[in-house]
């Protein structure tokens, strides 16, 4: 093991010059104008071997490659939390609360693909990967047992037919969804917090959904009308716009359940109305 690790080296060492140059011959010619010593400098250098422009944010760290990577570790997730450890806007809300205590940010935020607004690209798997990691560290304490689901993990991915959602990844399944989407939950509670039951991880959209017939009368097991339609302002206006002028709102009435939504709505888009078209009410 010394001695392969010995030759990765030398490889390493010996490659460095051969890189050098053809990074400098391939850009050399864009900076014949530049006086030597810029030429000679660190920053010249280390924008020789830049994978590519930093995202506008980050800009002004484009000629300190050490404010964010440590020579043979890399991108080194301690420099990313001095900035960014006190972002209050992250950490408070729910959906991102979890960022208090990963320490792999590279996973998911993606640099030196040019000067665009959004770095971040969501990967469940990786997210999963940095999990595992943490209670392989701590199993005793998250009460987890973690060889279990190694031989889980290793079982679903040669058959993964035993998945009981065949539209996740194996990593995906471990997740726990609720735990960052329950305040996106549209279902208000309604279907429980098995989301991948129903979703993937790549869009919300169902593709297998097919919605009851537009003449359903049954839309308040699943939806809830907005405020103005408990206020004057559906009298008033919702109404008359549709041509209803004596339907009636979801609303409690006892053991009944007073549900005319179907009357003014269609089932492509709440704002489809019914001999209207699409109409911005609120």
């Amino acid at each position: 093991m010394k001695l392969r690790k010995a030759f990765l080296l030398a490889a390493i060492v010996l490659a460095l010059p051969v890189i050098g140059f053809f990074a400098f011959s391939t850009h050399a010619s864009h900076h014949r104008d530049l006086p030597k010593s810029k030429m000679m400098s660190l920053a010249f250098w280390q924008h020789m071997v830049s994978p590519g422009e930093l995202s506008q944010a980050h800009a002004s760290l484009e000629n300190n490659c050490a404010s964010c990577h440590t020579a043979v570790k890399g991108v080194d997730a301690n420099k990313c939390i001095v900035c960014h450890a006190d972002n209050k806007g992250v950490l408070q809300r729910q959906p991102t609360a979890f960022h208090a205590g990963i320490t792999a940010c590279a996973a998911c935020h993606l640099e030196h693909q040019g000067r665009v607004a959004r770095t971040t690209k969501m990967d469940h798997v990786a997210l999963a990967h940095i999990g595992f990691k943490e209670l392989e560290r701590q199993p005793k304490q998250a009460g987890v047992d973690v060889p279990a689901i190694k031989r889980w993990l290793e079982e679903t991915k040669g058959a993964p037919q035993q998945l009981a959602y065949p539209h996740l990844r194996p990593e995906e399944a471990l997740l726990n969804c609720a735990t960052c989407h329950q305040t996106k939950d549209r279902h208000v509670g309604l279907m429980g917090t098995d989301c991948a039951s129903c979703h993937s991880t790549s869009k919300w959209t169902v593709a297998e959904f097919r919605h009851p017939s537009a003449a359903s009368q049954s839309c308040a097991q699943c939806h809830q009308a907005p405020p103005s339609h408990y206020m004057e302002h559906f009298n008033m206006v919702s109404k008359k716009i549709a041509h209803q002028e004596d339907a009636d709102v979801a609303q409690c009435c006892g053991p009944v359940q007073v549900d005319q939504c179907y009357r003014c709505h269609q089932t492509t888009n709440w704002n489809d109305i019914k001999g209207v078209g699409f109409y911005k009410h609120h």
